[in-house]
């Protein structure tokens, strides 16, 4: 009992020591991401501002209930440089922007002053406190399931995206290479992830191997075939408004979208590497004998079973993200010449093929590196016996 407490108390400083280090690198981060922006576009005069709906001055509904026009309301100003302040403007009933205005509502509204006279137009339905309390809902059914494991888990998922937005989009604003950035990305956040949920142990160890070895071949595998198929990062549908980005800061936009190709494949294979390896920490301690190539028969095994389910998981992710162009095709009847020629296409079967293939290919990398690493243990244990008898 007490030797059981004394594993629990070391594994909780050891965890605790993950967290401080997980800190400190946050703070490293944060400050890689002071980076003074320069807007593309003139905004001087103009800010996008809380407002709340006094009163609708001029509907648009007309019968049957549609929509045609704007409407005219007044609003209230609750943040920006007019606060208190009350003015006049347009709301769109469009899909993108605008939206129908009723008193009491909490709008986001675009201010602009021209010769001392305000003139405002309704942006979009103030959503902010609605996400930030889905996230907040996300992350409290995580620990309340999980528990300790779930904590170290929302930690590990808010540090993941810290890196994205503190260090990966800087880099490639100051115009570093976007698949390095996404490389230091992959390997900070495995690391801290892995040794959070696992703690300083084999099976962290094992599993953030496996997991680094599965991205980066899969993000070998798509500059492979984007190379065979003749695709690159500047056949995307966005690449006008990125090609002006460029002129303007020297972004390499070529690369970005093999960086997007490793960050995406990153959680799938790290699901399977930490799978794998805990499968294979948990048979060797129920049955210390197994030896190493028995550990690694087991290991892929348990990964027979879960290629199937985490390739589906990475098409379909990549499927619903272009769903709406999909329908599209569908709708105008492409012929498959014309489908299976499109750089779109191209594109979405790269991302899929390339993810996949990176988790497929992580179930023999960490099964092979933990049945060792294990093995190893065992083996060092085995000779110190020895020594002592």
């Amino acid at each position: 009992m007490n030797s059981r407490k004394m594993k629990i108390q070391k594994g909780f400083w050891k965890r605790l020591a993950g967290v401080a280090i997980m800190i400190v690198v946050c703070i490293a981060l944060y400050t890689v991401s002071l980076v003074d922006r320069h807007p593309l576009m003139a905004t001087e005069g103009r800010e996008f501002v809380k407002a709340r709906v006094v009163e609708v001055i001029e509907d648009n509904q007309q019968s049957g209930g549609i929509y045609i026009g704007d409407q005219t309301v007044e609003l209230e100003l609750l943040s920006g440089t007019h606060e208190g302040e009350y003015i006049q403007a347009e709301s769109s009933s469009a899909y993108l922007y605008g939206t129908h205005c009723t008193p009491n509502l909490k709008v986001v509204a675009i201010v602009s002053e021209s010769n001392g006279e305000l003139v405002g137009s309704v942006y979009g339905y103030y959503r902010e406190p609605v996400l930030i309390g889905m996230v907040a809902l996300f992350l409290l059914t995580i620990v309340l399931i999980g528990g300790r494991r779930g904590l170290y888990s929302a930690l590990g998922l808010i540090f993941t995206f810290l890196c994205i937005f503190w260090f990966f989009l800087p880099m490639v604003y100051r115009g570093y290479s976007p698949v390095m950035a996404a490389i230091v990305v992959v390997i900070a956040t495995t690391v801290v992830t892995m040794y959070l949920v696992g703690g300083f142990t084999v099976k962290a160890t094992a599993s953030v191997l496996g997991t680094v070895l599965g991205v980066l071949v899969a993000g070998l595998l798509a500059y492979v075939f984007s190379k065979i198929a003749r695709v690159s990062g500047y056949n995307v549908s966005d690449i006008e408004s990125l090609v002006y980005i460029q002129e303007q800061l020297d972004i390499q936009i070529g690369q970005l979208l093999f960086a997007g190709i490793l960050i995406s494949a990153l959680g799938a294979v790290m699901d399977v590497s930490m799978s794998i390896a805990s499968t294979l920490q948990e048979l060797h301690d129920k049955n210390p004998q197994l030896d190493t190539m028995q550990l690694f028969r087991s290991g892929m095994t348990v990964g027979h079973d879960m290629m199937g389910t985490m390739s589906n998981t990475l098409i379909l992710a990549f499927t619903g993200g272009s769903i709406n162009t999909l329908v599209l095709f569908y709708a105008y009847d492409y012929s498959r010449l014309q489908l299976m020629n499109m750089y779109d296409i191209a594109i979405e079967i790269i991302q899929g093929v390339s993810a996949s293939m990176g988790v497929v290919l992580t179930v023999p990398f960490v099964s092979l590196i933990s049945a060792w690493m294990i093995g190893r243990k065992v083996r060092k244990n085995s000779v110190q016996n020895r020594k002592t008898l």
